[in-house]
């Protein structure tokens, strides 16, 4: 006779976010006089913060589950094609707007700026029908920042999930981020968005909302933490890369994962910083979004070259 297996079957469930990075190579971030530019060439890929997210976790070994809207369209097959080789676990409904898509400029320097098209109408909602099942099955979620996911907070709480997002380049200010700023347990965000005001910010998602922890990534500068009960955040210097910088899409998310698995595994805050750090810099070594992914074996190892960054200065 065989036994159901008990407790959860996925370690992570990711809801929302993923798309197609159309993605041009320029000298730098502006557009020239004239009216036409000669570029190497263009490249669509499978992305977006989900996507990044869920196939990060997957690589480390994780066990993944991926939720989401999908466009009947060129870009919603080519996403398909990428998880089954992958063998991530997917679920998606019908996207009436079609797949989101962005064209991101990336320069010489590896930088990006990102033109997205989200398209996924203002009043599209993930129905509870679809997502509980999984939600009920997984021991933390991960909701990307979509409007369509927003209503995932309220039975995560209710089940007693622990819940991360990343809000991005957020300024701030703009109320529409705050179900997730303030919906979080742990919350992660770009500092390019607020540059000096990040202490203030981070405080802010600590006193307004339910986080246990900010993480404010910086880039090269590397980033800063701030924990519950903390009254400054820690700044972290970032890691010197392994290989040339080529592209920056996908370190957010690379970062995050890493920094969450050895979170998971109970490990301390400067391991997890250590280890967001290192996946981060993997991810700029490869052109594309998330198009080459660090496994736990190679995060090890890098973990182990870099050595033990410090406890961080305090900031702000």
């Amino acid at each position: 006779m065989t036994t159901a297996p008990t407790g959860p079957a996925y370690d992570v469930l990711v809801v929302g976010g993923t798309g197609v990075d159309t993605i041009v190579l320029v000298d730098e971030l502006s557009v020239p006089g004239g009216d036409f530019l000669a570029v190497p060439p263009i490249r669509d890929y499978v992305a977006h913060t989900g996507n990044g997210v869920a196939l990060g976790f997957h690589a480390l070994g994780l066990a993944t589950k991926f939720i989401d809207f999908l466009g009947d369209d060129v870009q919603g097959r080519m996403i398909l094609d990428r998880y089954a080789a992958a063998g991530l676990d997917f679920s998606h409904l019908p996207a009436p707007g079609g797949t989101p898509r962005s064209v991101n400029l990336v320069d010489r320097e590896g930088r990006r700026f990102s033109f997205y098209d989200g398209r996924h109408p203002s009043d599209l909602r993930l129905p509870s029908g679809f997502y509980l099942p999984y939600l009920e099955r997984a021991r933390h979620v991960h909701i990307s920042r979509s409007s369509h996911a927003e209503a995932v907070f309220a039975d995560a709480r209710r089940l007693g999930r622990t819940i991360s997002t990343d809000l991005h380049a957020w300024d701030g200010v703009d109320g529409s981020a705050h179900p997730w700023a303030f919906g979080a347990d742990l919350v992660f965000l770009s500092a390019a968005g607020v540059g000096e005001r990040i202490p203030a910010v981070m405080r802010q998602i600590l006193e307004h909302g339910r986080a246990e922890l900010v993480v404010a990534t910086d880039g090269a500068a590397g980033c800063h933490v701030m924990e519950r009960g903390d009254s400054a955040p820690r700044h972290f210097a970032a890691v010197a890369p392994e290989r040339p910088v080529v592209d920056s899409n996908g370190a957010g998310d690379a970062f995050l994962t890493a920094f969450l698995h050895r979170r998971f595994s109970g490990a301390a805050l400067e391991d997890c910083v250590l280890a967001g750090s290192v996946s981060g810099a993997y991810a700029c070594g490869s052109p594309g979004t998330h198009e080459e992914l660090i496994s736990a074996a190679a995060l090890a190892a890098a973990v182990e070259r870099v050595g033990y960054p410090g406890t961080g200065a305090a900031v702000g």
